[in-house]
Parts: structure tokens; C-alpha cells; sequence
């Protein structure tokens, strides 16, 4: 299944140009230790004007077992919190969503709130479609990014659990 609606299109979209992986790498990389300096002022919630808002999710590692730590985009749905697994829009899924496959037991810390215990899943079929949709209305450039990639990129989502703001 593609991404983006061939059904509306006849020419796939163009794909947009991102920057070299190591400037991604090294931009995520400052934006987590700023993020740790700052006592997490460095995110911003989803009701800003950019239509989504970045959290901190903690995973354990799929074969460490380890705590593993990231700063991700989001956008609300309800009480759920809906992420894409893009890996930077190149190919292959970034190691957290490998992580949650394995674990889907997390936490989640949005600016100025307690962390958050949460499950994850992919959403399928008619949920990943309208949530799609919805990231698409927060980023119009969405199936050109997905475009580059020859995987769907996985919708992640992260449902409350044991009241939703727990510390765990």
C-alpha cells in the first residue's frame, strides 16, 4: 500500500528535497542535548502554528533492553498522540519504532507535563487513512516525503494506559 492517494493523482508527487543525513543526524543530535540542558524547553506543543508539536518518547531497546531516548513529531487525535515512524524520510524505520514492535510499552513527555505511560501500535486500514489524512493537513508536503521512500512509513499510535499521566 503506498502512502499517498494514487486515486486523485496521475503523476506520483514530487519529492521534496531534504537536507544530507548528516546534517539530520547532527540536528537531532544538538536538539536532544539542547533539550536535556534546557529541562525539556526545547519542545513545543501541537497546538502550535505548525499544526504538531514534538515529545520526547522513551523505548526500550529491542535488543538491548535498554532505556532509549528521541525527540519526535506528533499531532493529537483525541486522547492519542499519532507519530509517524519516517526515519528522516529515507529507507528503512528509525530504531524506535523497532523498539516499540518489541516493547509497545512506552512513556511520553510533552513540554511542561509529567510523563505519560502509553501503548503503541500501527494504525491499519481505514485509521491509518484518516490519520494520514490528518498529518497531511499538518504537513502539505506529507506524500511528496513519502514518496521518496519504497516502505510505507508506519502511523504510530500512542494510546493512554494506566492513567494516562503516571509517571512509570
Amino acid at each position: 500500500m503506498a502512502d499517498h492517494d494514487v486515486s486523485t493523482t496521475t503523476t506520483p508527487p514530487e519529492a521534496p528535497k531534504v537536507p544530507p543525513r548528516w546534517f539530520v543526524h547532527t540536528f537531532w543530535r544538538a536538539h536532544r542535548a539542547l533539550h536535556r540542558l534546557s529541562g525539556g524547553r526545547f519542545l513545543w506543543p501541537a497546538s502550535s502554528k505548525r499544526g504538531w508539536g514534538a515529545m520526547r518518547l522513551t523505548t526500550i531497546g529491542h535488543r538491548s533492553g535498554q532505556e532509549r531516548r528521541v525527540i519526535v513529531g506528533y499531532i493529537e487525535d483525541g486522547p492519542n498522540l499519532v507519530v509517524l515512524a519516517m526515519n528522516g524520510w529515507e529507507e528503512g524505520h528509525p530504531a524506535w519504532w523497532r523498539n516499540l514492535e518489541a516493547h509497545p510499552d512506552a512513556q511520553i513527555r510533552l513540554t511542561g507535563q509529567p510523563p505519560r505511560r502509553v501503548h503503541a501500535h500501527a494504525a491499519t486500514g481505514d485509521e491509518r487513512d484518516r490519520l494520514w489524512k490528518r498529518w497531511g493537513e499538518a504537513d502539505k508536503q506529507l506524500d511528496g516525503y513519502a514518496a521518496r521512500r519504497k516502505v510505507e512509513t508506519p502511523v504510530v499510535v500512542f494510546e493512554p494506559r494506566d492513567g494516562a499521566t503516571n509517571e512509570a
